[in-house]
């Protein structure tokens, strides 16, 4: 049996009605699936998000991470200090980045800058990272205010992700509307085959 595992963003939850669609949806189709509160999703530090995640994820040759915005960059530093032997099916991100739009965040405010501070400068080893994956996928919006498209092309060239754009989707949030990514569904179901 498949297990998933859905990580949700900054200032995010558990129960944001996308992710818990995903998980309705992969749980009829015969996956365990696992979505938790990350700690201090307002202020997302880093260590304490892989933390969280070396006490839940089992990274075995059933595991599959999905990570939506912030949760999809924990992802990659969690399979960053993996040990080395160990290989999960997949990933499958929506509205990751290594690069925040600028202008946007210095509008959120000097907290908001701060926070993000760490995530945007601390590097990750992809090629670390690509040694724990089978197979990587990455969504993105036209209309993300906070994630440029530019991450695509990073995406591709670092992790060697199949990449997809959906249009005005925004940053795949509540406050856009979004309840459902088919997209992101028909991905993981490919993984599980």
């Amino acid at each position: 049996m498949k297990k998933i595992y859905i990580i949700h963003g900054w200032d995010g939850s558990p129960d944001e009605p996308m992710l818990q669609w995903l998980k309705v949806n992969l749980e009829k189709a015969g996956c365990q699936v696992t979505v938790p509160a990350m700690p201090e999703p307002d202020v997302p530090k880093i260590e304490a998000w892989l933390g969280k995640l070396k006490e839940i994820i089992e990274p075995d040759g059933d595991a599959i991470l999905v990570g939506h915005s912030m949760g999809g960059q924990a992802v990659l530093r969690y399979l960053e200090i993996l040990p080395e032997g160990l290989k999960i099916v997949g990933v499958v991100l929506i509205a990751p980045w290594l690069e925040l739009d600028d202008e946007t965040i210095k509008e959120e405010g000097e907290e908001v800058v701060e926070i993000a501070r760490p995530w945007v400068e601390t590097s990750i080893d992809f090629e670390k990272v690509r040694s724990h994956i089978g197979q990587a996928v990455a969504i993105f919006s036209d209309d993300d205010p906070f994630v440029p498209l530019s991450n695509r092309d990073l995406f591709t060239k670092e992790l060697n992700a199949k990449t997809f754009v959906e249009h005005n989707k925004g940053h795949f949030s509540p406050d856009d509307g979004i309840t459902e990514l088919p997209i992101a569904l028909e991905e993981v179901l490919k993984m599980t085959a």
